[in-house]
């Protein structure tokens, strides 16, 4: 495939953090895609928290899912764009490889928790496991990803640590985020896949669980709209049928409209380059119309799944059990895997471990150390 002048060309890569030869048969986003693949946070992503805790049932998403749809629905994307599906497939597989056990829930326990040592996101962590905390290669911790992957990765990063990269990596991928630049396209079309998959998804697993029905989805016009589309052309279908067509339909939207408002916006700013891409405002977006209309289906999901009286019965008891693992890896380092032990860095080290669990694990720690079953 043709890529287009303002993608990201691999060729032209910024490069890795240590030199390394070319791959014989691999760009180096392809490279970067096959060790994040391989690595082990990418595999523990199957039993992490999406909405729903990975044993209430097989069928609900996992951090590990959610990842593979967002990666394909980028890639949808950026073929139409002529953008890098190699370099939009890495980010979409390792941007969520440093969230937490429980979902959010465990991001503001870790948070709170390391208050007094510097605080804790999840999209910095993302950055730190391939940056640090994978050990798959004798010359380096991490994975050596090349520059545009790992600015993809860091999605939201504050001042402060952003001003703890540019410190440690001057010019680096914190740097967009004290001059207010922009990441590369690719990096933008992740962050719009990322929204259009949990949106969709989200819907299908509230449903099933019991907690949304598709009546209370009537106050949805982004969804009565594919819903009332669906019925007429298939007035008799219902039922699960009738939500995996509207659900289809409003993704299928969602994707074309992303695909025109950005052809709309590249063709106003007209950049030549990635780099000159990063110089303009956000041009990988909604249009108007479909921003409100995401936003509104934002907010029901919130308020009706998200805070959910049974979601946030789950969310209190995760967050037990994670603020009592980290005060007791706190009072025990030697509690914890003897490379962790060992660091310096007790807090953040701890940080580090429990963000790396899967949950359940970390629910089978905190019973090992208290003595007590919560879930």
């Amino acid at each position: 495939m043709t890529l287009a002048p303002f993608a990201s060309h691999s060729a032209q890569t910024r490069g890795r953090r240590f030199p390394e030869s070319p791959a014989p048969t691999r760009s180096d986003f392809q490279r970067d895609r096959d060790r994040i693949v391989h690595c082990t946070a990418f595999r523990r992503l199957v039993y992490k928290t999406q909405v729903f805790l990975n044993h209430e049932g097989d069928l609900f998403r996992t951090r590990l899912t959610h990842s593979l749809e967002v990666a394909q629905l980028g890639r949808s994307i950026a073929r139409s764009l002529g953008l890098n599906e190699d370099l939009v497939e890495a980010v979409a597989l390792a941007h969520d490889l440093g969230h937490t056990p429980f979902g959010h829930a465990g991001q503001d326990v870790l948070n709170e928790c390391m208050q007094a040592h510097g605080g804790f996101e999840h999209n910095l962590q993302s950055l730190r496991v391939v940056d640090e905390l994978e050990e798959r290669y004798p010359a380096y911790n991490g994975l050596n990803l090349a520059f545009e992957t790992r600015e993809g990765i860091l999605k939201h990063c504050s001042r402060k640590h952003a001003e703890m990269l540019e410190a440690r990596e001057p010019g680096g991928v914190g740097r967009r985020f004290l001059d207010g630049t922009q990441p590369s396209l690719e990096a933008q079309l992740c962050n719009l896949a990322d929204e259009i998959a949990y949106n969709a998804h989200d819907i299908d697993d509230g449903v099933r669980s019991g907690l949304i029905t598709m009546t209370q989805l009537e106050a949805v016009p982004l969804f009565t709209q594919f819903r009332d589309e669906a019925l007429s052309e298939y007035p008799d279908l219902q039922g699960r049928r009738l939500l995996f067509d509207t659900i289809r339909r409003m993704l299928s939207q969602q994707v074309y409209d992303v695909i025109d408002a950005t052809r709309a916006n590249l063709d106003q700013h007209r950049p030549t380059s990635a780099d000159e891409a990063r110089q303009c405002p956000p041009l990988v977006r909604f249009s108007q119309p479909m921003r409100e209309a995401s936003t509104a289906l934002k907010r029901f999901l919130f308020k009706e799944l998200y805070r959910h009286p049974q979601v946030n019965d789950t969310t209190a008891k995760a967050k037990q059990v994670l603020s009592e693992l980290f005060a007791a890896y706190v009072d025990q380092p030697s509690a914890m895997r003897d490379d962790f032990a060992r660091r310096d860095d007790l807090h953040r080290a701890v940080a580090d471990y429990i963000a790396g669990m899967t949950d359940r694990f970390a629910v089978r720690e905190h019973e090992r150390l208290t003595g007590r079953k919560v879930f």
